[in-house]
């Protein structure tokens, strides 16, 4: 019976870890701003409440944050922004996923370690993902990026809030 409850508790932190660094990957600051809002308003497990991650579940961080969000929105429409995978942006999103990985994995009793590779991974399989993704609509469509990407964020605010939901039920 042990071995159920356990089962459940990983699969409780691997896969909201998954889906936010799924996120990640698409905006780097989407995911630790979804985790932050849900964390604010939880009361902060033993271990949490002691490590350096807990930052994240401060109000203060869940809303700067946000305002962070709108500025990436904004900056990756711009014709002079990099592409999401060259190496100071996908190392950039690699340690946002990280970070999520980590902290949720902390805050849920698990492994920050496990939780950063987890999330780390994730991230960059989904930024090259949703590189091609958005890259190859455009081409084919005749639709610009920008638009593409404009979708992109109306899908990734949607992915968030489910999450950000899904987790508030656990």
């Amino acid at each position: 019976m042990a071995s159920v409850s356990s089962s459940k508790l990983r699969g409780a932190r691997f896969w909201p870890t998954l889906g936010l660094a799924a996120l990640t990957g698409s905006r780097a600051t989407i995911g630790p701003a979804f985790l932050s809002q849900y964390l604010a308003g939880q009361a902060l497990a033993p271990g949490f409440a002691s490590s350096p991650l807990r930052f994240l579940a401060k109000p203060s961080v869940a809303k700067t944050l946000k305002f962070l969000i709108a500025g990436e929105f904004v900056g990756d429409k711009l014709p002079n922004t990099p592409n999401r995978i060259v190496a100071q942006q996908l190392s950039t999103r690699a340690a946002s996923g990280a970070l999520v990985g980590a902290t949720l994995y902390k805050a849920k009793g698990g492994s920050a370690v496990s939780g950063a590779l987890i999330g780390a991974l994730g991230t960059v399989a989904a930024t090259y993902l949703t590189y091609y993704l958005r890259k190859g609509i455009s081409d084919k469509t005749g639709t610009p990026t920008a638009l593409v990407g404009a979708g992109e964020d109306a899908l990734v605010l949607a992915g968030g809030s489910a999450l950000a939901k899904g987790l508030a039920k656990k």
